[in-house]
């Protein structure tokens, strides 16, 4: 069960990957991600509202991107220390620390670019973490 149910109006797995479009020329290099970051909705379940400053500081201190597009090294690890039996897959929601990322604008999207060593966690939902 996620941590804060938010009350989405659309998928927010599917509203990013409508936002940020066609990937197809960006070209990441060696073992670099490219996470669009989740941006909290407006309105939890609960009904509550959240407030619009909680809701910027998302762009600041948001931990939670969905997995865009990753470089051909990603994930890749010849000693097995890293990765050994892990698979993670483009459009899985994962968990970074804002600070270890670089933040940049693709198609209107606020994204983050960040090595794959550097993702801490895979979560099903983005309203898991915080």
């Amino acid at each position: 069960m996620p941590f804060m149910l938010m009350d989405h109006e659309v998928d927010p797995r599917e509203k990013l990957l409508n936002e940020i479009g066609d990937l197809s020329e960006i070209e990441l290099f060696n073992n670099q991600l490219l996470l669009a970051v989740y941006m909290r909705p407006e309105k939890m379940k609960s009904g509550l509202h959240l407030p619009d400053s909680n809701r910027a500081e998302d762009k600041f201190q948001s931990k939670v991107g969905l997995l865009v597009k990753q470089g051909p090294l990603a994930f890749e690890d010849d000693e097995g220390a890293w990765f050994k039996g892990l698979t993670i897959n483009l459009n899985d929601w994962l968990v970074v620390r804002p600070s270890d990322t670089w933040s940049i604008t693709i198609n209107g999207v606020l994204c983050r670019v960040v090595e794959d060593s550097l993702v801490k966690m895979r979560i099903p939902h983005p309203d898991a973490a915080w």
